[in-house]
């Protein structure tokens, strides 16, 4: 036997025909879980603290009503007034009834049954606009509504 003779070893080539599989697996995993921010606020929100909280569980039926002063520099508005933001607009309590109509008209009928609103005020906004927007919804037949508040730590 000729043990002086080299051997050549080398390495295989590496498979990459799953490569576009697994590239397309982690992007859907990407789109799945991201959650883009669909509004762009426009009213100043510091959420208040609570202390019995509970989550949202059905999100797909939950619209959501900004209140508060409008953000410095927007459109040249008085900032000393409360607003009421609604998607990427300021409405008046009026607008509120059509807005919720509107959204209750694009949910699924299952979603309508348990849709529900959310309204995200500001910890310093007077508690009449708050009102007023109540007695909107109230209106519509939009009985379900959520205060949304940071848990006290």
């Amino acid at each position: 036997m000729n043990f002086n003779k080299r051997y050549s070893h080398d390495v295989p080539e590496l498979n990459t025909a799953s490569l576009p599989d697994l590239i397309f697996t982690v992007l859907f995993f990407f789109m799945i879980v991201t959650h883009m921010r669909k509004v762009q606020l426009k009213v100043k929100y510091v959420e208040p603290t609570g202390t019995e909280l509970t989550r949202l569980t059905k999100k797909t039926a939950v619209s959501y009503i900004y209140i508060g002063k409008p953000i410095s520099g927007t459109n040249g508005i008085n900032n000393n007034a409360t607003r009421i933001q609604l998607n990427d607009k300021f409405a008046t309590v009026e607008e509120v009834m059509d807005y919720i109509s509107a959204e209750k008209n694009r949910m699924q009928p299952d979603d309508q049954k348990q849709m529900t609103i959310s309204l995200k005020a500001d910890k310093n906004t007077n508690m009449g606009v708050i009102t007023d927007v109540k007695q909107a919804l109230r209106q519509v037949k939009a009985l379900k509504i959520n205060y949304s508040s940071n848990s006290k730590k």
